[in-house]
């Protein structure tokens, strides 16, 4: 009888992906890096200026106020969007009828376009024709775009609003994967809902916290469209994420080079905050997903 074949024969079926991974996202970070140590406006010809690029944004004032940011709606967002999403997704991962249809319901804001969002949210503010005025209610009519505190605050809550609903969706996933058998055995204990909660459900959730706090930290780095449409980086620079500053030089400021060099400054970042919450995860995907068993 002939040998089974091995797993390593299937490896081909990775080089498809490998060729679009290689095309749409190693090439364009080369062509970034290397545009990082010129001199370019977006159409003349492309002069190597070595590290000028990188000298001028290092020594930018502006820089470390814009990763101050970035890192505020970065950690602000997961602490808004972890809990909630948390709840929902267990929730969710019910199996009542109606919970379906609220599923449905909830996951519509990730439908729709982050500046379709953002020009709603900004007209139902506007402190003269918005929500507030049309209704009457003063504690709404107050100008929350121009405002430091308020724009941040409308920022964190119009992000938290659109992306709470897909990370509920992994939560629910990861909570309908944990056996029944252990709530079983917890109720045979007498534990109520929230014993339960805190010592099962939460345990065995710590991988996919993990996953979705991955996505939404680095996630959290390409705020853009939203922010551009919503409080064009002000007022002032409150909002002034890495994201809006690196589009500001770039397209607006006909300044590749030092856009480029943000966009790498944007890479690093990502990379060494995916690597750290791995590493503060613990463990690997071939660990058991039953710690708590």
């Amino acid at each position: 009888m002939s040998a089974p074949p091995r797993h390593g024969s299937l490896a081909w079926l990775a080089v498809p992906a490998l060729l679009l991974f290689g095309a749409f996202g190693v090439v364009p970070l080369v062509g970034v890096l290397v545009l990082s140590f010129t001199s370019w406006d977006g159409l003349g010809d492309i002069h190597f200026t070595g590290l000028e690029s990188w000298a001028a944004v290092l020594a930018d004032p502006g820089l470390p106020h814009a990763l101050w940011v970035t890192f505020l709606v970065m950690a602000v967002s997961w602490l808004v969007q972890t809990p909630a999403s948390i709840l929902l997704g267990v929730f969710l991962a019910g199996h009542q009828r109606y919970r379906a249809v609220l599923s449905v319901v909830y996951f519509v804001p990730l439908l729709l376009s982050s500046a379709a969002i953002a020009i709603t949210y900004k007209a139902l503010l506007d402190p003269n024709f918005g929500l507030g005025a049309g209704l009457g209610l003063e504690i709404l009519a107050q100008d929350w775009l121009g405002e430091p505190a308020l724009a941040f605050g409308v920022v964190i809550f119009v992000v938290s609003w659109q992306f709470i609903p897909f990370h509920s969706l992994i939560y629910q996933g990861g909570a309908r994967q944990i056996p029944r058998s252990m709530y079983e055995a917890a109720e045979l204990d007498g534990a109520g809902r929230i014993r339960k909660f805190f010592s099962i459900t939460l345990p065995q959730l710590k991988y996919t916290i993990v996953t979705s706090s991955t996505l939404m930290v680095v996630g959290s780095l390409t705020f853009f469209d939203l922010i551009f449409v919503l409080t064009a980086g002000g007022p002032g620079d409150a909002t002034r994420v890495l994201a809006l500053d690196m589009y500001k030089r770039g397209f607006q400021a006909n300044l590749m080079g030092p856009a480029s060099v943000i966009a790498v400054i944007l890479v690093l970042v990502g990379l060494a905050l995916a690597l750290l919450l791995r590493r503060l995860g613990g463990g690997t995907g071939s660990d058991s997903r039953l710690e708590g068993a």
